[in-house]
Protein backbone atom coordinates (compact mmCIF):
# COMPACT_ATOMS: atom_id res chain seq x y z
CA UNK A 1 0.00 0.00 0.00
CA UNK A 2 1.38 3.04 -0.88
CA UNK A 3 1.85 5.77 1.85
CA UNK A 4 -0.76 8.38 0.75
CA UNK A 5 -3.32 5.52 0.15
CA UNK A 6 -3.05 4.39 3.88
CA UNK A 7 -4.44 7.88 5.30
CA UNK A 8 -7.24 8.48 2.62
CA UNK A 9 -10.84 7.97 4.23
CA UNK A 10 -13.74 6.80 2.78
CA UNK A 11 -15.22 9.99 1.70
CA UNK A 12 -12.44 12.36 1.69
CA UNK A 13 -14.21 15.51 0.66
CA UNK A 14 -16.28 14.87 2.91
CA UNK A 15 -14.32 14.30 5.26
CA UNK A 16 -12.43 17.10 4.82
CA UNK A 17 -15.52 19.55 5.26
CA UNK A 18 -15.66 18.46 8.45
CA UNK A 19 -12.26 18.77 9.52
CA UNK A 20 -12.36 22.55 8.19
CA UNK A 21 -15.48 23.20 9.86
CA UNK A 22 -13.95 21.46 13.47
CA UNK A 23 -11.47 24.06 12.79
CA UNK A 24 -13.93 26.69 11.90
CA UNK A 25 -15.23 26.17 15.18
CA UNK A 26 -11.97 26.19 17.31
CA UNK A 27 -11.80 29.38 16.02
CA UNK A 28 -14.79 31.08 16.60
CA UNK A 29 -14.48 29.83 20.25
CA UNK A 30 -10.76 31.12 20.57
CA UNK A 31 -12.51 33.99 19.03
CA UNK A 32 -14.91 34.74 21.47
CA UNK A 33 -12.93 33.72 24.49
CA UNK A 34 -10.42 36.10 23.03
CA UNK A 35 -11.88 38.93 21.32
CA UNK A 36 -9.83 41.13 19.04
CA UNK A 37 -8.47 41.65 15.67
CA UNK A 38 -6.54 38.78 15.05
CA UNK A 39 -8.72 35.83 16.19
CA UNK A 40 -11.69 37.35 13.89
CA UNK A 41 -9.31 37.66 11.37
CA UNK A 42 -7.99 34.17 11.71
CA UNK A 43 -12.41 33.25 12.49
CA UNK A 44 -12.91 34.69 9.17
CA UNK A 45 -10.00 32.76 7.42
CA UNK A 46 -11.58 29.90 8.63
CA UNK A 47 -14.87 30.44 7.50
CA UNK A 48 -13.71 31.02 4.18
CA UNK A 49 -11.90 27.43 4.20
CA UNK A 50 -14.66 26.24 5.91
CA UNK A 51 -17.38 27.23 3.05
CA UNK A 52 -14.90 26.38 0.53
CA UNK A 53 -14.62 22.94 1.62
CA UNK A 54 -18.83 22.09 2.25
CA UNK A 55 -19.21 23.90 -1.17
CA UNK A 56 -17.09 20.71 -2.61
CA UNK A 57 -18.11 18.13 0.03
CA UNK A 58 -20.67 16.28 -2.42
CA UNK A 59 -18.33 15.79 -5.19
CA UNK A 60 -16.78 12.83 -2.96
CA UNK A 61 -19.52 11.50 -0.83
CA UNK A 62 -20.76 8.46 -1.41
CA UNK A 63 -25.12 9.21 -1.88
CA UNK A 64 -24.23 12.04 -0.16
CA UNK A 65 -23.46 11.02 3.26
CA UNK A 66 -22.53 13.40 5.91
CA UNK A 67 -23.00 16.49 3.59
CA UNK A 68 -25.93 17.56 5.39
CA UNK A 69 -24.90 17.31 8.45
CA UNK A 70 -21.31 19.36 7.87
CA UNK A 71 -23.61 21.98 6.12
CA UNK A 72 -25.47 22.41 9.16
CA UNK A 73 -22.33 22.75 11.17
CA UNK A 74 -21.04 24.99 9.01
CA UNK A 75 -24.49 27.51 9.60
CA UNK A 76 -24.50 26.76 12.94
CA UNK A 77 -20.29 28.44 13.07
CA UNK A 78 -21.24 31.15 11.30
CA UNK A 79 -23.98 32.34 13.21
CA UNK A 80 -21.86 32.01 16.12
CA UNK A 81 -19.36 34.24 14.27
CA UNK A 82 -21.51 36.88 13.32
CA UNK A 83 -23.13 37.16 16.66
CA UNK A 84 -19.45 38.11 17.60
CA UNK A 85 -19.22 40.40 14.76
CA UNK A 86 -22.21 41.94 15.68
CA UNK A 87 -21.33 42.10 19.36
CA UNK A 88 -17.86 43.87 18.87
CA UNK A 89 -19.53 46.26 16.23
CA UNK A 90 -21.42 47.52 19.10
CA UNK A 91 -18.32 47.90 21.67
CA UNK A 92 -16.83 49.74 19.20
CA UNK A 93 -19.68 51.87 18.75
Amino acid sequence: MRHYESSLRTNSTVDQAQDSVTKLHNSVTQALSHPNEQTLAQAENSLEHAENAVRHAPEGSVGGHGVDLTEERLKDEKERLAALEVQQSQIKD
